[in-house]
């Protein structure tokens, strides 16, 4: 019998033994992935499911790094319901590669948009760029203009003395200004403002679009913090809704697929950057679906747990089960009545409201 190279194989290159074998708690990792240590100030952006990622890290006792902060005197519920401390800074969601590169370009007024600060039904105004984190809105355009140039601060800050960031790659479908290209975290009208197709555009990501956005940002990031490591995952979240014309069920899948596709290559090509398969373990046919509510769209917090017991693994070396690993809901101030899952600040889901 003649050798072939796939004889040297580990089991992680084997379907049966690294797949079959240990449904549903497959650990997809092999080869080089990112060392944390305790000390690394961590950042986290991205979607929705980028929330559960800060919230396991915070509570395992990493640095989880936070700049923009309530006041003293507001309780905890009232600021994470304004965005305190959900990410680490106050920019809500940043569902696609385009916003974040543009946030790093407003903060450092590499970017200005003439979008106008979108008119509530109450009588406030909200932020287009963060439309959903400030409750009832800004009394005015003054406040607002205020606590964006306090809140482009702190993002300068966080990219500044981050050891590590990470971000999940949530949608390729938004919506951008047609005078500039501004893009918005959720389709103007939804949430404030008002709809005018002569001046707001939807556009759908190509794979080449997101890769090329990533690298820019990268570069971006590095220009201000040289040491800066990155670790990449791709929300395993299904779309909401699509407005491509498509059945929302092939839209989620060509989203997650040219994600999927950009962060791979974008992880090839620049040193220190990570891919994270969070993605693949909850949407993977291993998980037989019991990672997801019952709408087969929010993650459970088993999944959520399992995703975080294995980066922690390969990232920390901590073991599941150890002391240090990351708690359960139950652990961590969960009411029993949503232990099973964690709700999320999510903008997306608003486009689907009973």
């Amino acid at each position: 019998m003649t050798d072939h190279p796939y004889r040297a194989m580990p089991d992680t290159a084997y379907w049966r033994r690294s797949v079959a074998a240990t449904a549903p708690w497959a650990d997809p990792i092999a080869g080089q992935f990112l060392q944390l240590s305790r000390e690394d100030k961590v950042a986290t952006a991205g979607s929705c499911f980028a929330q559960h990622i800060a919230r396991h890290l915070a509570a395992s006792g990493f640095h989880y790094l936070v700049t923009e902060t309530a006041h003293p005197i507001v309780p905890t519920e009232a600021a994470k319901a304004a965005g305190y401390g959900v990410y680490t800074a106050r920019y809500g969601n940043i569902y696609t590669t385009l916003q974040l590169v543009q946030l790093f370009d407003r903060a450092y007024g590499r970017f200005v948009s003439a979008e106008a600060p979108w008119r509530l039904a109450g009588g406030g105004v909200a932020d287009p760029f963060r439309p959903t984190i400030q409750p009832g809105g800004f009394s005015s355009e003054t406040e607002l203009l205020a606590d964006r140039a306090h809140h482009f601060a702190r993002v300068r800050e966080a990219f500044e003395t981050l050891d590590v960031f990470v971000f999940t790659l949530g949608l390729t479908e938004g919506w951008v200004s047609a005078a500039d290209g501004a893009a918005f975290p959720i389709c103007p009208g939804v949430t404030g403002g008002t709809f005018d197709p002569a001046a707001h555009r939807f556009h759908n990501l190509r794979a080449s679009e997101v890769r090329a956005q990533l690298q820019d940002f990268i570069t971006r990031l590095r220009s201000v913090n040289p040491r800066a490591r990155v670790m990449l995952t791709v929300s395993p979240v299904p779309l909401a809704a699509s407005a491509s014309a498509q059945h929302v069920l092939p839209a989620t899948i060509y989203s997650k697929s040219v994600l999927r596709v950009a962060a791979q290559e974008v992880c090839e090509e620049i040193a220190d950057v990570f891919y994270f398969p969070s993605y693949e373990i909850i949407t993977g046919p291993q998980a037989r679906g019991r990672f997801y509510a019952e709408d087969l769209r929010e993650v459970t917090e088993e999944g959520v747990s399992h995703v975080m017991s294995i980066f922690l693994r390969h990232a920390a070396a901590i073991e599941p089960g150890t002391a240090a690993a990351a708690p359960r809901g139950a652990e961590i101030g969960v009411a029993p009545e949503v232990a099973a899952w964690i709700e999320t600040m999510c903008d997306e889901a608003m486009l689907d409201r009973p």
